[in-house]
């Protein structure tokens, strides 16, 4: 499948698909939608804790594990990363990404290492950050009571409705602890009633920016 580096109105870049009409991330801000959605209404409702542990559905560009890493560096928690994909990007898209120069790290070396380094293996990345990048399709995720938060960041219900219904948020409800956070990008009514019938209390919460709401969905 085609894919093609675009820029985003914030500066930095996404990957487009056109026989989809997809991006990797908002065409309106790819940093931008990725702290809005995942840092700022999800991680920091944890900022209280030492050690967290966070899934991430649809590794993709490794952006949001990027900026992870960055705040766990202000923050100085632990964080156990477990990232999913079943289809990785190749590294000569990866090498296009400009997230490090817009998020002004210099060394560069995290972010290639978080690409370069092995798949289906737990890996040390940074003294307080692990990561276990698992190749697996979003049906064969089988954790039970495992995670904090996850980053609910799949293709869009346009492209993959397979992977916005009730046996993949029931997956996703399972994982979590009591007390879990999952986060995304989505708020349509059929992915909302997908959440409720897994049991999830939704919370709507203004979008990033070129999206009017967001999710924010909690177990209890």
């Amino acid at each position: 499948m085609k894919k093609e580096v675009i820029l985003t109105k914030d500066g930095s870049t996404t990957i487009f698909i056109p026989e989809w009409n997809e991006t990797y991330h908002s065409k309106h801000g790819a940093i931008q939608e990725a702290y809005h959605v995942y840092i700022n209404n999800g991680l920091s409702l944890f900022k209280e804790k030492k050690t967290i542990s966070i899934m991430e559905i649809g590794f993709g560009t490794g952006l949001n594990c990027f900026i992870t890493y960055l705040e766990s560096l202000k923050s100085k928690q632990i964080i156990n990363y477990i990232g999913i994909d079943a289809f990785p990007l190749d590294f000569e898209s990866i090498k296009k990404m400009n997230y490090c120069t817009e998020l002004n790290d210099k060394e560069n070396l995290f972010f290639e290492t978080i690409h370069t380094s092995e798949w289906n293996k737990h890996l040390i990345i940074k003294e307080n950050f692990n990561l276990y990048k698992k190749k697996k399709y979003f049906q064969d995720i089988d954790d039970i009571d495992q995670f904090d938060l996850i980053y609910f960041d799949a293709f869009g219900y346009d492209v993959q409705p397979e992977l916005w219904t009730s046996e993949i948020f029931l997956k996703m409800f399972n994982s979590l602890k009591t007390n879990g956070v999952l986060v995304t990008y989505a708020c349509r009514s059929v992915i909302i009633k997908s959440m409720l019938n897994c049991g999830f209390k939704i919370e709507k919460l203004k979008g990033a920016p070129g999206k009017r709401e967001m999710l924010r969905c909690y177990k209890l």
